[in-house]
């Protein structure tokens, strides 16, 4: 997990997650990644923290395994632990040169509200220039969230990306809040 925070439209700060209190700083490898905006167009808050995953394709992590292993390298054992520890290089060059992606999915602080609904918040983001995860959707009711989850189920081992499952946001914030 990923937080990226802008001000007056220039983003100053990513760091991980950490320990859930206290994040490490990884601003400069963050800057290196083509998913990351390096700044928010006009109208974005003057402060905002935008959350997100930092992850590899399985097909980009074989291909980087297979050219390590053909030089005499190391190995990665998973794409997830392989992008954690690229993320915190002391080189950014070296987060640079691997195949690293960026999801945007959340809302932290923000100097100003952007949007009244999860689904209109990452409408936002992607007019702002974020991918946001392709297999979102909005549902309604008990039986659209189970059809969904049981969807996503079949069609899981296919990804080309890992999941630990899905992830239920109710929409409204004020809901969130609540």
């Amino acid at each position: 997990s990923m937080s990226l925070r802008y001000e007056r439209g220039a983003l100053i700060q990513a760091a991980t997650r950490g320990d859930g209190a206290e994040g490490e700083d990884v601003t400069a490898n963050l800057r290196t990644l083509k998913d990351v905006p390096a700044s928010l167009p006009r109208g974005a808050p003057e402060a905002i923290e935008i959350r997100g995953e930092v992850y590899m394709y399985k097909r980009e992590f074989l291909a980087l395994n297979e050219a390590q292993a053909a030089a005499g390298e190391k190995v990665f054992a998973n794409p997830r632990n392989a992008a954690a520890g690229f993320v915190r290089q002391k080189d950014p060059a070296v987060t640079a040169s691997r195949p690293l992606r960026f999801l945007a999915y959340g809302a932290g602080l923000t100097s100003a509200p952007v949007a009244k609904t999860q689904w209109d918040y990452l409408e936002r983001l992607r007019a702002w220039g974020f991918r946001t995860n392709a297999l979102a959707e909005r549902r309604t009711g008990a039986e659209e969230l189970l059809a969904f989850y049981a969807g996503l189920g079949e069609r899981r081992a296919a990804l080309d990306y890992d999941i630990d499952g899905v992830v239920y946001k109710v929409d409204r914030f004020d809901w969130q809040e609540r």
